[in-house]
C-alpha cells in the first residue's frame, strides 16, 4: 500500500475539493468533506490505473511536509 499527500480545500459554494500533488490531475469534488474524502480515495488507484494503461510514467511518494505558524 503507497501513501499519497492529498489537499482539501473548501469551495466558494460550501463545498470542498481534493487533489493529489503527485498526480496531475487527480482531483475529486463534493458538498461534503466526508464525501469528497471517499471520492479522492477511489479516485487515486482509478487514476494510476490510467496512467499505466496510457503508459505514463507513475510518480511515486516525493515529498516534504511540514506546517509553518507564523
Amino acid at each position: 500500500m503507497t501513501e499519497h499527500l492529498v489537499i482539501y480545500e473548501t469551495t466558494e459554494d460550501g463545498g470542498w475539493g481534493a487533489y493529489c500533488p503527485e498526480l496531475p490531475c487527480c482531483i475529486a469534488t463534493g458538498s461534503t468533506k466526508a464525501e469528497v474524502e471517499k471520492l479522492i480515495r477511489e479516485a487515486i488507484p482509478m487514476h494510476i490505473e490510467l496512467m499505466r494503461e496510457s503508459g505514463e510514467p507513475i510518480p511515486g511518494p516525493d515529498r516534504l511536509i511540514e506546517l509553518v505558524t507564523v
